[in-house]
C-alpha cells in the first residue's frame, strides 16, 4: 500500500474496501480478548479456518478474530454475522457442527445459545442479550466488528476519517473548542476537562510539545484501556494524532504496561500499519503535520499511573510523583509542555470530531458527558466489561446488565474507582453513576473499576485488602503516604486478627485526614476512600470486630469457628476429603463427622464443598 497523501485519496480506498466486501456474507466474529484467549479462543479461531477450508468454504465466509465483546464471563465467544447470532462458551468440538448447521443450513445450535439465569429464555441474537440490551458502545462497540491487526477493517468503519476532517477542515483552535464544547472529560480518573487540558497544553511556553497515552490500568479487577489497545488501536492512536495537531505537537509517547503483551503487539502493529499508510510520521495526508509515536513498557508500578510518575519513568528515572504546584501542561516530559490522557478518553476523540460536540454533549448528566466504560467483577453473575451513558443507575448496571448476584445472596456493597475509591452501600444503588455523584458519596469514577460484593463479603477486611495493595504500591517518598498507609493497615490487621482497641476507628480517621491534607500524590490522598466508605456506611461491622471479637461475614480467621450440625450432616465424607489438614474425622455411614477444632485452619474448604448446610460459621 502506498502512503496517502490527502483525504480524498484516503476516502477512495475506504469506499474501495467496503465495496469490495458483501454485507450479506457470512462472518464469523471470534472474540480475541485476554479473557477468551483463556478460555482457548486462539484454537477456536484456528479450527473454524480448518474446518471451512476442508469443507471448501474460504471464498464464501469470512473468519475474523477481533477485540474483546466484553461479556467475558461466557467466552469463547462467536457472533455471526449479519444475523448477528450470538454463540456462547464455543469449544474446539461445537466447530464442525457450527459450520454445517448454522452457516450452511441456518439453523440455530440452542446449546450454544445464552440462557437468561432469572428466566431460562434462550436469546438467539447478540443485541438481544440482556448483558448488552442496555449499553451504549459508542467506543467499545468496533471491539467486535475489527480485527485489531487488519487497518482496512479500522478504515471500513469510518477510522482516520476524523483525522482527515481536523488537518483539513478545522484549526487547531476550532478542534479544541469543539472538544471543550463536548464535555469530555478525562476517563483516567481525575475527570478533569479534556479541551481546557490540552488548550492550556497549546498556550505553554515551550520549543517541543508532547503528547501521552497513560495505559499504565493497574486497578484491581479493571481492564478497560487494555481491551481498547488489544481490540481497536487505531482508535486511540487517531485520537493522539487529533489532539497532537490541536496542541501543536510532533512527538507522543503510548506508556503501556509490560503485563499487557497482547495490547503491546497490536499496537504496535497499528502503528506500523499507520505508517505505512502515511497516517503517521511525515507530512501526515499531504497536510504539513508531522507526528510519530513510541511505546514505552511500564514495569508494573501502580504509582506510575499518576502523571508525573509516569513522566519520571519515560525519562528513564525512579517512577516518582512530583509535588503538582508546577503544571505538567507548562512543565511535563524533559521540561516541556505535555498532555497526558489515559486511553478510552483518547478514543472518545474521533467520535467527537466526527459526530459533533453537540451530539456527544447530549448523552449523559450536566457535568458528566457521554458514555463510561466499567470492569463489571466479584460477586456478579454478568462478569465483563458495560459501557454505559453517565448517569445510568448503580441498580440498572449491576442488575439489569450484571445479572444480580449469584446463587441467590444479598448484594452488600459495590466498590468503584479501585484501590482507591469507595464502597457504595445497598441503600444508595439508585445512585445515578457520574463524576460527581460518587465523589458526593465518599468514592469516585477513577479509571471505571467496579467489584460487586455479597452478604459474605467482610468491609473491613476488604479496607485492608485495598490498604495492603497500596502500602505494597506507594513509592515511599512522602512520608505520610509511606507510613500512614502502613499504620492503617496495620490497625486494620489487628482488627481483623481480634485484636482491635476501643479508638481504633477513631485512630483510622484521624489518619485518613492526615493523608488527605499532606501525601504528594493522589495515590496517598485518595489512599482513606476504602476505609472511610467502609466505617461511614458498615461502622457495625467494625465495632463487631472490636467489641464483640466477631466478624458478621463469617471471614476473618482469628474471629470465626466452624461447627459441625450433627442434625444435617449424613457423614457423606467430601468435607473428609476436602480437608487439607486432616481435622475432620469421620465415624461411618449416616454418622456425623467429627471436627477438631484445635487443629482446624480455618480455610473453608468443608464449608465449600458441603451442600446440605451442615457446616456453619460463627
Amino acid at each position: 500500500m502506498d502512503r496517502l497523501s490527502s483525504p480524498d485519496e484516503l476516502e477512495r480506498v475506504r469506499k474501495l474496501i467496503v465495496k469490495n466486501r458483501d454485507p450479506n456474507k457470512p462472518c464469523l466474529s471470534i472474540c480475541g480478548g485476554t479473557g477468551c484467549h483463556a478460555f482457548g479462543s486462539e484454537k477456536v479461531a484456528a479450527a473454524f479456518k480448518q474446518e471451512s477450508k476442508q469443507q471448501g468454504l474460504e471464498a464464501k465466509v469470512d473468519i475474523r478474530t477481533t477485540g474483546c465483546h466484553g461479556f467475558c464471563e461466557k467466552g469463547p465467544l462467536v457472533v455471526i454475522k449479519p444475523e448477528n447470532i450470538f454463540y456462547q462458551r464455543v469449544s474446539v468440538e461445537d466447530i464442525s457442527e457450527i459450520i454445517s448447521k448454522t452457516i450452511i443450513k441456518g439453523n440455530i445450535i440452542d446449546r450454544l445459545l445464552y440462557a437468561d439465569p432469572n428466566t431460562g429464555k434462550k436469546i438467539t441474537y447478540e443485541h438481544e442479550v440482556p448483558f448488552y440490551e442496555k449499553q451504549n458502545r459508542l467506543v467499545f462497540g468496533n471491539n467486535g466488528l475489527i480485527d485489531p491487526v487488519a487497518i482496512d477493517d479500522y478504515l471500513a468503519v469510518g477510522g482516520y476519517t476524523a483525522l482527515g476532517k481536523a488537518l483539513f477542515r478545522m484549526s487547531p483552535e476550532q478542534v479544541i473548542e469543539e472538544v471543550k464544547k463536548s464535555g469530555l472529560r478525562g476517563r483516567g480518573g481525575g475527570g478533569f476537562p479534556t479541551g481546557v487540558k490540552w488548550e492550556s497544553c497549546r498556550r505553554a511556553h515551550g520549543d517541543t510539545k508532547y503528547v501521552i497515552c497513560n495505559a499504565d490500568e493497574g486497578d484491581p479487577g479493571a481492564y478497560m484501556d487494555r481491551s481498547l489497545l488489544e481490540g481497536n488501536p487505531h482508535s486511540i492512536l487517531e485520537g493522539m494524532l487529533i489532539g497532537a495537531y490541536a496542541i501543536g505537537s510532533h512527538q507522543g509517547y503510548i506508556y503501556v504496561r509490560n503485563e499487557y503483551p497482547l495490547a503491546v503487539r497490536n499496537t504496535q502493529l497499528a502503528i506500523k500499519q499507520a505508517e505505512e499508510y502515511g497516517l503517521l510520521g511525515d507530512n501526515i495526508l499531504g497536510s504539513g503535520f508531522d507526528f510519530n509515536i513510541r511505546i514505552n513498557k511500564g514495569g508494573g508500578a501502580f504509582v506510575c499511573g499518576e502523571s508525573t510518575a509516569l513522566m519520571a519513568s519515560l525519562e528513564g528515572k525512579v517512577g516518582e510523583p512530583r509535588t503538582k504546584y508546577v503544571h505538567t501542561v507548562e512543565k511535563g516530559l524533559w521540561e516541556q509542555p505535555t498532555d497526558l490522557n489515559n486511553v478510552e478518553t483518547w478514543a472518545n476523540v474521533p467520535l467527537i470530531i466526527n459526530r459533533g460536540a453537540d451530539w456527544y454533549a447530549e448523552i449523559g448528566t450536566a457535568n458528566s458527558k457521554g458514555t463510561k466504560i466499567f470492569s463489571l467483577v466479584g460477586k456478579i453473575n454478568n462478569t465483563g466489561l458495560v459501557e454505559v451513558p453517565m448517569g445510568m443507575t448503580l441498580r440498572q448496571i449491576i442488575y439489569d446488565i450484571g445479572g444480580g448476584i449469584p446463587s441467590g445472596k444479598k448484594f452488600k456493597a459495590v466498590q468503584t474507582g479501585g484501590p482507591s475509591g469507595g464502597c457504595i452501600p445497598e441503600n444508595l444503588l439508585d445512585l445515578p453513576v457520574d463524576f460527581d455523584e460518587l465523589t458526593q458519596v465518599g468514592s469516585m469514577m477513577g479509571s471505571g473499576g467496579m467489584i460487586v460484593m455479597d452478604e459474605n463479603t467482610c468491609m473491613v477486611d476488604i479496607a485492608k485488602y485495598f490498604l495492603t495493595f497500596l502500602e505494597g504500591e506507594s513509592c515511599g517518598k512522602c512520608v505520610p503516604c509511606r507510613e500512614g498507609v502502613k499504620r492503617m493497615r496495620q490497625t486494620l490487621t489487628d482488627i481483623t486478627d481480634g485484636r482491635g482497641n476501643d479508638g481504633d476507628i477513631e485512630l483510622l480517621e484521624r489518619l485518613s485526614a492526615t493523608l488527605i491534607d499532606s501525601c504528594l500524590c493522589a495515590l496517598g490522598t485518595t489512599a482513606p476512600n476504602p476505609v472511610l466508605t467502609t466505617i461511614r456506611y458498615f461502622r457495625d461491622e467494625y465495632e463487631a470486630h472490636i467489641k464483640d471479637r466477631r466478624c458478621p461475614a463469617g471471614v476473618c480467621k482469628e474471629l470465626i469457628t466452624y461447627l459441625i450440625d450433627d442434625e444435617k450432616c449424613p457423614g457423606c465424607g467430601l468435607c473428609v476429603k476436602a480437608c487439607p489438614v486432616e481435622a475432620i474425622t469421620s465415624m461411618g455411614k449416616r454418622k456425623p463427622v467429627i471436627l477438631d477444632q484445635d487443629n482446624c485452619i480455618k480455610c473453608g474448604s468443608c464449608y465449600d464443598v458441603c451442600k446440605l448446610d451442615a457446616i456453619r460459621v460463627e
